[in-house]
């Protein structure tokens, strides 16, 4: 329920109210957190939501609310079938919850009569030691925060063509479950340009390929959503610069670990693995 909504409702009794007593009394009729649309309460799926003043956690874990009161939130590949989110007012008030039921998703599974990795194939120790150091690159690249505001837009595609590889997807060797693909994969020729899904802040341009992302860029869009995009044959921009929705970021190749050229596309908020194609606008 709005807030003139309750306003009406309470009537002429608020006139005789203190500004506290009347926040409280709309407080208990109108709703503290109003849902927006389009969402994707499922697995890999988000939500964007308004709140009134005060403190938003999703399952304990607070949430960062901006000045209009609009904040988002995600569900990783295996979130549980239900969470809460809890609104907390400010001035000490009664706090509200919000039951989500989070579905489940049918992920693509494939049984593989093979080991997950013979014994002798394991990575040597030169191997290890530079993708630790990617690794930490890529941990310190998606802490930051840059104040982007692409968390509010509706994402465009980055680039057209078939997708060759959807997220979550996964195979199971003799019973050992590998890992389950983390994006989206697009398949295009090499040369093809990609833009920005959604605006943002660069906050890694891998100029030198990493060992198995290749040319990786890590695009902020704020709210600690972030977009990854691999395997790129070169970078357009570069870390520090931001982009506009639709702005070119790279061109298709194949770098890192790659068996043809594509576009490798995953985003995630927080350390939740979330799948690209439950952002895209309807004409996406």
């Amino acid at each position: 329920m709005h807030r003139r909504h309750a306003l009406a409702l309470a009537g002429g009794g608020l006139a005789a109210l203190t500004i506290r007593q009347a926040a409280r009394a709309i407080s208990a009729i109108a709703q503290p957190i109003e849902i927006q649309s389009p969402m994707a309460l499922t697995q890999g799926g988000w939500l964007r939501a308004r709140a009134m003043p005060g403190q938003v956690k999703l399952d304990g874990i607070g949430l960062p609310v901006a000045d209009d009161g609009l904040f988002f939130t995600a569900f990783d590949r295996d979130a549980p079938p239900r969470m809460v989110l809890r609104y907390e007012p400010g001035d000490g008030g009664v706090p509200f919850e919000l039951p989500l039921t989070i579905a489940p998703r049918a992920w693509a599974i494939e049984h593989v009569d093979t080991p997950l990795r013979p014994p002798s194939a394991g990575p040597d120790a030169s191997f290890m030691a530079r993708r630790k150091g990617e690794l930490a690159q890529i941990k310190a690249a998606r802490a930051r925060e840059t104040g982007a505001q692409g968390w509010r837009q509706a994402m465009v595609r980055p680039a057209r063509g078939r997708f060759s590889g959807r997220f979550g997807s996964q195979r199971v060797y003799q019973g050992q479950p590998g890992a389950y693909h983390s994006g989206l994969d697009i398949a295009g020729a090499a040369g093809t340009p990609y833009v920005a899904p959604a605006s943002g802040t660069v906050v890694l341009a891998a100029t030198a390929p990493f060992t198995l992302e290749g040319h990786l860029l890590l695009l902020d869009h704020g709210m600690g959503l972030c977009s990854a995009f691999l395997h790129a044959a070169q970078l357009l921009v570069a870390e520090g610069d931001s982009v506009q929705q639709g702005q070119p970021l790279g061109l298709i190749g194949q770098t890192g670990r790659a068996t043809g050229p594509h576009l490798h596309w995953s985003l995630t908020w927080r350390g939740s693995r979330l799948d690209p194609q439950l952002f895209l606008a309807p004409a996406g």
